[in-house]
């Protein structure tokens, strides 16, 4: 990997495991060990026993050996039968037992517990994740909560000739879709390829087939008419700082997780960035000045109105 863009990737993951990223830096040696479960089961396991130590002690006393896989077992089915973004948000159910895999925000702070068992969540970044037992293939980024792999990212930069176009046909050709950990709302939520001025997703890998959706904020910025693209940056930043410092920053990920991402039939919705942008500035318009007001909102045909709406 030249330089300058092994310099992207470590920009990026500064800012992410920084307090204001919010992320652990952590290295992919914990899914290497379980690479047929597609996860990091000793991670999510060290959750569970921290945040519902008597529902683990119960669960512990049920099994008559390697409490780790049997753990998995019911983990895996529940996400086979409900899909990853149901069990991440209600957690499931396994003989009486009630398990969470994620605790989001609460609304206030009222509630003591609530915000503790928020502030346990593991959030990891990991730079150059191995995810097949197949082959020694790599991806430059992924952002995982409590050992579950969410979001993957690859990275290009146009100083070593190369531009999101690359990080597309890498998902779409070298990326196997049949592996466990890409197969739709099963681990990988959303799929980001980004360079140094644009950004795409999608939320289903297909081989040829895949369908990648703009990210970008619009020439003029998000809310300001423009056109195609995105806004010089400021001062030193990339003109993409805003994908993981607004978008995948620990916080604002988990606000994704709990209130937007949404299976829809056969299809997986992750808000794009004008529909993240615009809910967010309502939301914050209505707790400022309260409700009854009257907005005008601008989306361009085919732009996801809405859901916008509905979030």
């Amino acid at each position: 990997m030249a330089e300058n863009e092994r310099q992207f990737e470590e920009n990026i993951e500064k800012y992410l495991i920084s307090p204001d990223g919010g992320y652990e830096k952590a290295d992919d040696s914990g899914y290497r060990a379980s690479l047929d479960m597609a996860l990091d089961i000793e991670t999510l396991v060290r959750f569970v026993k921290k945040t519902q130590p008597l529902v683990w002690q119960r669960f512990e006393k049920q099994c008559n050996s390697d409490p780790l896989r049997k753990f998995y077992k019911c983990f895996e089915d529940a996400v086979a039968s409900d899909g990853l973004v149901s069990v991440l948000r209600h957690g499931f159910k396994h003989r009486g037992m009630d398990f969470k895999v994620c605790y989001f925000r609460p609304e206030s702070t009222l509630n003591d517990t609530a915000v503790k068992h928020y502030g346990q969540n593991i959030c990891q970044c990991i730079r150059q994740w191995h995810y097949s037992s197949q082959n020694n293939n790599s991806v430059d980024m992924m952002l995982a909560v409590n050992g579950i792999p969410l979001i993957a990212i690859e990275l290009k930069n146009q100083l070593t000739g190369q531009s999101i176009d690359n990080a597309k046909t890498q998902w779409m050709y070298d990326r196997d879709y049949r592996e466990p950990a890409f197969k739709l709302n099963h681990r990988i939520l959303a799929f980001f390829a980004v360079d140094l001025y644009q950004a795409a997703m999608t939320t289903e890998l297909k081989g040829a087939n895949t369908f990648f959706l703009p990210f970008n904020q619009g020439s003029n910025g998000a809310g300001a008419d423009g056109g195609a693209g995105n806004p010089q940056a400021a001062g030193d930043d990339y003109v993409t700082a805003y994908i993981w410092q607004k978008v995948l920053q620990k916080d604002s990920l988990l606000d994704i997780l709990q209130k937007f991402i949404s299976a829809q039939g056969s299809k997986l919705i992750f808000p794009r960035y004008h529909q993240l942008d615009v809910v967010r500035k309502l939301i914050a318009d209505v707790r400022a000045y309260g409700s009854g007001r009257n907005y005008l909102i601008q989306h361009s045909a085919g732009s996801g109105k809405s859901n916008s709406i509905a979030w």
